[in-house]
C-alpha cells in the first residue's frame, strides 16, 4: 500500500468498538522512579498532534480513542539505555487479552533494517561485497536485466538503499490457509504469489524510490550465501547476539510463541482474518518484535557509531550502514533524517493490521519505538513528538500554529452534503455549531476552519483542505493536499 493512500484511509473506513479506561492506563511490571512516572504522565497527558490549537490539549486515550487504536506498545531510550517501556489497551480486544510490555508485534518495513545489519555482517565478513553485481551472489535465480535497466548492473548497496530502479513497493501477505509461494514465486511474480514481478522500472543508482522487491531479491542472496533459511541466519547472527531474545522471522510464527502475538486490526474494528497475515518476504516485511527488544537494535547501533560495541558489525561497518546512499536520506536499511542539527536513524513499518515506527539519535543515545495494532499510523507521530518534547529533542517537534475562525453559518450551510471520493462516499454535516466529516454514523472528522474555505481535520496529519467552486460560484467539492499530493472530493448533492 502507498504512502498516500494509507495516508487517507481514515476517511474510508469506521470502528465499532471502545477502549476500557483502566486498560488505557498502560500494562508494565516495572516500578520506575516518580521522576520518569512524571514525564510518562506528561506525555500520556499531551499527544505532540501536528497542528497547535491555542491551549487545546489531547490525551493518549483520547487520541487512541478518536482514532480507533486497539492497542500500543512503546519503549523509550535515554542516555543509550532503555528507560521505560510500557503498554497500552488490547492485544486482543476479543479475549480481554492487554498489550504488555512481552507483546509481539508485525514490524512491517522495519524488518528492512535488521535485514541490513545483516547482510552487512556479511560484507564485513568478506562473504558479499556492496558495489558487486548481484547475480554474482545468486545462484537459485539470476535477475533477468533488460532494456530498462540499459546494460547497468544493480549492486547490493542498490538494494539496501532502494536506489535499483525496482518494482514492487510493498507486499499484502498472505492469509492463514492461503498457499505461501515460494521465494523465487514471488520474485518472478508467479502464482501462488499476489505481487507482480520485481523487474526494472529505469536503470539502477539514478534515484531512490522505495522497493520491498529490492530488498526481497537481497533475502535471497543472504540464502545462497549462507546456505541457510533467512530465518535461521538472523537468530543466530543478528537477533541473539543484540540482545533480542523475544524477536523473530520465522514465518508463520512458531506455534509456541501464539499467546504473545498482538491481532492486527482494520479501522472499522474487524480484526485480520486469521488475527494477521503471513509474509514470506520476511527481509521485506517478516519481522515479529517488540519496542523493548528493537530498543536494544538502536542502542547497540548508537554504541557501535560511537567505537564503544560491536556485538554484530564493527564501528567502521556501522558508520557506513547509516551514511546515505546516493539519496540524501536512504542509507542501506535505515534513512537518516535530520531535526535541526541532530540526526536520526529511523524506518516505519506497515503491515496488515499494525503499524511501527523507530528514531534513533546519532549522537546523543536518545531514541524511541512505538508499535500498534492497528492499520491507522497517524497516532504513532503524535507519540513520538510528544516523547520527544517531554526529553527536550532539541528541534524534534515543530507543530503548525493554526489559528481556527468561526465561518458564516449560512456558508457552512452551503458546503453540507454528499461528497464522492473514488468508489466512497463522505457526508459533511453539521453538529452542534461546526461541521464533520463522516463515513456513518460511527466515524467523524471535526472540520476546523482557517479562513471561510480553508480547513484541516486533527486525524489528517499535515494535509490541508478546502472547499472549491465551479463557474457559478457554487460549491462543487473539497480539494485535499498532503505535501503536494492532490486528491478531490466532488460533491454530489
Amino acid at each position: 500500500m502507498t504512502k498516500h493512500i494509507k495516508a487517507f484511509t481514515p476517511f474510508f473506513l469506521s470502528l465499532s468498538f471502545c477502549i476500557q479506561t483502566n486498560i488505557l492506563l498502560g500494562q508494565n511490571n516495572t516500578t520506575y522512579s516518580k521522576e520518569v512516572q512524571a514525564k510518562i504522565k506528561q506525555f500520556e497527558n499531551n499527544l505532540g498532534l501536528w497542528v497547535q490549537i491555542g491551549n487545546q490539549r489531547f490525551t493518549l486515550a483520547d487520541r487512541m480513542k478518536s482514532n480507533h487504536v486497539n492497542g500500543v506498545s512503546i519503549a523509550l531510550i535515554k542516555d543509550y539505555k532503555i528507560e521505560w517501556a510500557k503498554g497500552y489497551g488490547w492485544a486482543d480486544s476479543a479475549e480481554q487479552r492487554p498489550v504488555t510490555t512481552n507483546t509481539l508485534f508485525q514490524a512491517g518495513s522495519i524488518s528492512k533494517s535488521l535485514n541490513g545489519v545483516g547482510i552487512l555482517k556479511l560484507v564485513q565478513e568478506g562473504k558479499l561485497n556492496l558495489d558487486s553485481d548481484i547475480n554474482i551472489y545468486l545462484k537459485s535465480w539470476k535477475f533477468p536485466y533488460d532494456s530498462l535497466s540499459k546494460g547497468k548492473k544493480i549492486t547490493i548497496a542498490n538494494l539496501l538503499s532502494h536506489t535499483a530502479g525496482l518494482t514492487v513497493h510493498g507486499f499484502d501477505g498472505y492469509e492463514k490457509g492461503d498457499t505461501i509461494p515460494a521465494l523465487i514465486q514471488i520474485l518472478n511474480g508467479e502464482k501462488p504469489a499476489n505481487n507482480k514481478a520485481i523487474r526494472s522500472m529505469y536503470e539502477s543508482s539514478l534515484k531512490s524510490e522505495y522497493s520491498g522487491g529490492g530488498t526481497t531479491i537481497s533475502q535471497l542472496i543472504l540464502q545462497d550465501v549462507t546456505g541457510q533459511p533467512y530465518d535461521t541466519y538472523m537468530w543466530n547472527n543478528v537477533l541473539n547476539p543484540t540482545g533480542m531474545s523475544n524477536s523473530f522471522y520465522t514465518q508463520p510464527p512458531p506455534a509456541g510463541k501464539e499467546n504473545l502475538l498482538a491481532t492486527g486490526y482494520y479501522n472499522d474494528g474487524k480484526e485480520v482474518k486469521g488475527k494477521y497475515h503471513i509474509y514470506p518476504e520476511q527481509a521485506a516485511a517478516g519481522l515479529w518484535t517488540t519496542p523493548t527488544d528493537l530498543a536494544k537494535y538502536i542502542i547497540e547501533t548508537q554504541l557501535s557509531l560511537q567505537g564503544k560495541s560491536n556485538k554484530v558489525l564493527s564501528p567502521e561497518t556501522t558508520r557506513l550502514r547509516l551514511i546515505p546512499y546516493i539519496d540524501s536520506s536512504a542509507a542501506l536499511g535505515v534513512f537518516i533524517i535530520k531535526k535541526g542539527n541532530e540526526k536520526y536513524f529511523n524506518h516505519d513499518g506497515w503491515d496488515e493490521g499494525f503499524v511501527a515506527s523507530y528514531y534513533g539519535s546519532m549522537e546523543n543515545g536518545n531514541g524511541v519505538v512505538v508499535m500498534a495494532n492497528t492499520d491507522n499510523g497517524s497516532l504513532l507521530s503524535e507519540i513520538v513528538n510528544s516523547l520527544a518534547s517531554v526529553y527536550n529533542w532539541k528541534d524534534f517537534y515543530t507543530p503548525k500554529i493554526k489559528k481556527v475562525v468561526t465561518v458564516n453559518s449560512e456558508i457552512l450551510k452551503s458546503y453540507v452534503g454528499n461528497y464522492k471520493l473514488h468508489r466512497d462516499t463522505l457526508n459533511v454535516t453539521p453538529e452542534k455549531e461546526v461541521l464533520v466529516i463522516r463515513l456513518n454514523s460511527k466515524t467523524k472528522y471535526k472540520i476546523y476552519f482557517t479562513s471561510d474555505t480553508d480547513f484541516f481535520m486533527l486525524e489528517m496529519a499535515g494535509s490541508e483542505q478546502r472547499f472549491t467552486k465551479d463557474k457559478n460560484k457554487k460549491i462543487n467539492g473539497f480539494e485535499i493536499n498532503d505535501k503536494g499530493y492532490k486528491m478531490q472530493a466532488v460533491k454530489i448533492e
